[in-house]
C-alpha cells in the first residue's frame, strides 16, 4: 500500500509565496504538461527549483487525478532517461504529497553543473518563467558561469584515471543499472561500459585541445 506523506510546512510556505524563477506551478491534473521539460531545463541551467503539479498559477491547489498518478510518474521517469527530451539525461524523482484530501506532485530540480537542452534547445529561467536562448553569446555565458561554479568543469591536465575512485564509479554504475531494471527499462546503456567510458558519457572525461592532454 502506497502511503502518501502530508505536505510539509516548508513546501507549503514555498507555495504560498507564489511563482518565481525557482518555483513553478502547473495545473496538470491528468497528464504531464507539454512545457514541463522546458521548465526543468531552465531550472537545471539556472539555480534549480521546485515544480508543483496540481496547482494553478494563482496558488490554488486543485490536486492531481489519483487514477492518473502512476502513469504520470512512469512517463516522467521514461522522459528523464530520454536524451531526445533532456540532454544530458537526469535522475530526479516525483514525490506525492497530500493536502486537504488532494494530491500534489512535487519535483525538486537541483542546479546542474552542465548545460542542458530539451528538444535540442537551451532554456533559462527568469521571473517570468522559461525562455529559449537563441543568442550564442547567452549560451556561452551559461557555460562560463558553470565552469566557474563547478570544479568538475575545470581542466586538470595532470590528472589520470589512477587518481580517481574507481570503486565509486562502479557503485554508481550498479545503482543506475538496478534502477533502470526496476523501472522496466531493460538493459542500461552503461552495462558494458568501462569506468572511463562512463565518465566520457557523462562529459566528465574529455580532451583539452590546447595542451593535447587527456583531462
Amino acid at each position: 500500500m502506497n502511503i502518501v506523506e502530508k505536505i510539509s510546512e516548508n513546501l507549503l510556505n514555498i507555495i504560498k509565496n507564489g511563482e518565481c524563477y525557482t518555483t513553478e506551478f502547473k495545473e496538470a491534473t491528468v497528464s504531464l504538461p507539454k512545457s514541463l521539460f522546458e521548465t526543468i531545463c531552465g531550472m537545471l541551467n539556472r539555480n534549480g527549483g521546485h515544480i508543483f503539479l496540481g496547482i494553478k498559477d494563482n496558488c490554488e491547489i486543485v490536486g492531481v487525478n489519483k487514477a492518473s498518478i502512476e502513469k504520470m510518474k512512469k512517463d516522467f521517469i521514461n522522459l528523464c532517461n530520454n536524451p531526445q527530451k533532456i540532454f544530458p539525461t537526469i535522475y530526479v524523482r516525483i514525490h506525492e504529497y497530500e493536502y486537504n484530501g488532494k494530491i500534489i506532485l512535487h519535483i525538486y530540480i537541483p542546479q546542474s553543473s552542465t548545460v542542458h537542452r530539451t528538444g535540442g534547445k537551451v532554456f533559462d529561467r527568469n521571473q517570468d518563467g522559461d525562455y529559449e536562448i537563441t543568442n550564442e553569446s547567452l549560451v556561452e555565458s551559461i557555460y562560463l558561469r558553470k565552469q566557474i561554479d563547478y570544479s568538475e568543469n575545470r581542466i586538470y591536465p595532470f590528472a589520470t584515471m589512477d587518481d580517481l575512485r574507481i570503486d565509486v564509479i562502479e557503485r554508481v554504475k550498479r545503482m543506475a543499472i538496478e534502477n533502470y531494471h526496476l523501472n522496466g527499462k531493460g538493459q542500461h546503456p552503461w552495462i558494458n561500459l568501462t569506468p572511463q567510458e562512463i565518465l566520457k558519457s557523462l562529459q566528465l572525461y574529455n580532451k583539452d585541445y590546447t595542451t593535447v592532454r587527456k583531462v
